[in-house]
C-alpha cells in the first residue's frame, strides 16, 4: 500500500542528460554500493515504451532516473568535490570521459 505522502509528490522522469548534481548526490546517498535489479522499477511511458528507472525521493518530488550504463559509471565514480564548483549549473553532471559520444 502506498504512503499517503507519496500520493501528493510531484513525479518526474529524468534521463541521464538532464541529471542534476543534486539528484546525482541523492542517488549516490540512497544507493552507495550502486543499484541492482531489485531497485529497478519498470514501467511504460506515454509512447508505450518500456522504461527502467531507479527511484529517489525528495520532500516534494519523486524522481525516476532512467537506468543506463552512463548513470551506473557516473554514480560509481562520484566524488562530491567534482561538483562543488558547479553548484549553480543544473547541467553539471556529465558522463564519464570514456563514454562521451
Amino acid at each position: 500500500m502506498k504512503n499517503k505522502k507519496d500520493l501528493h509528490l510531484k513525479r518526474v522522469i529524468v534521463d541521464f542528460n538532464k541529471l542534476t548534481p543534486e539528484i546525482l548526490a541523492l542517488l549516490v546517498e540512497k544507493y552507495p554500493d550502486g543499484y541492482d535489479d531489485d531497485h529497478i522499477i519498470t514501467f511504460k511511458n506515454l509512447k508505450n515504451e518500456v522504461v527502467e528507472a531507479v527511484e529517489v525521493t525528495t520532500e516534494d518530488t519523486k524522481y525516476l532516473v532512467k537506468v543506463s550504463t552512463k548513470l551506473a559509471l557516473t554514480m560509481e565514480n562520484y566524488d562530491d568535490d567534482d561538483y562543488e564548483k558547479f553548484d549553480d549549473d543544473p547541467e553539471a553532471a556529465q558522463p564519464p570521459e570514456d563514454l562521451e559520444d
